[in-house]
């Protein structure tokens, strides 16, 4: 299979773009991993690592209010975990930390994906010796996400040219009975791609 058959064109074409894609990915786990392990009363390296990944931003030229959408996107997931920490001892500090953590990690993760290109993402992960399933469930799955995204993107276009109500109360009464759809109709048309791609020879 052609992993470049799995590339996303990355925003914008800073320098951060021309580094390697091993570099990168490894710059980007030992900055978690640093993050993740810090202690708690080293707490103001954050800023630190806040104020590399704001240079590494506009390095990459990638523009402030994409990637702030993209994490206003994920905030509800983070909140959720995040907020497991106040029914702790001393729950606030250890809320405002878990948050700054985990939205730190974000905002890497978000710079890596968009400065370099998923097939060279795999590309260094065979290269590691990494499984041959798991780099294959990896671009699979980045594969449906755009099959996903499209199929939301035809039923968007298809309910807005049969229906009339733009009121923001209607669109939350259809939403559930939306989204089901999409993920059955999402999942009908990856089993005819698998189909077709098993047809071709894929294994």
């Amino acid at each position: 299979m052609d992993l470049d058959h799995f590339h996303h064109p990355p925003h914008g074409h800073g320098p951060l773009h021309r580094l390697p894609a091993g570099a990168k990915l490894g710059a980007v786990l030992a900055l978690i991993l640093a993050v993740v392990w810090l202690p708690r009363s080293h707490w103001p390296w954050l800023w630190a690592v806040f104020a590399g990944l704001a240079a590494a931003a506009w390095l990459s030229r990638l523009p402030w209010r994409f990637l702030l959408k993209r994490l206003l996107l994920l905030e509800p997931f983070v909140l959720g975990v995040a907020g497991l920490m106040l029914f702790q001892p001393e729950g606030a500090a250890k809320f405002a930390l878990a948050l700054a953590r985990t939205n730190l990690c974000l905002l890497a993760t978000l710079l890596l994906s968009n400065t370099t290109r998923f097939s060279d993402i795999l590309a260094v992960l065979r290269r590691l010796h990494i499984p041959w399933l798991f780099i294959t469930t990896l671009a699979l799955m980045h594969r449906y996400l755009f099959v996903l995204a499209d199929e939301s993107e035809r039923m968007r276009r298809a309910r807005a040219g049969r229906t009339f109500t733009a009121g923001s109360q209607f669109q939350w009464q259809t939403l559930s009975s939306v989204v089901g759809l999409l993920f059955v109709r999402a999942s009908e048309r990856a089993e005819r791609i698998y189909d077709a791609m098993c047809a071709r020879g894929w294994k």
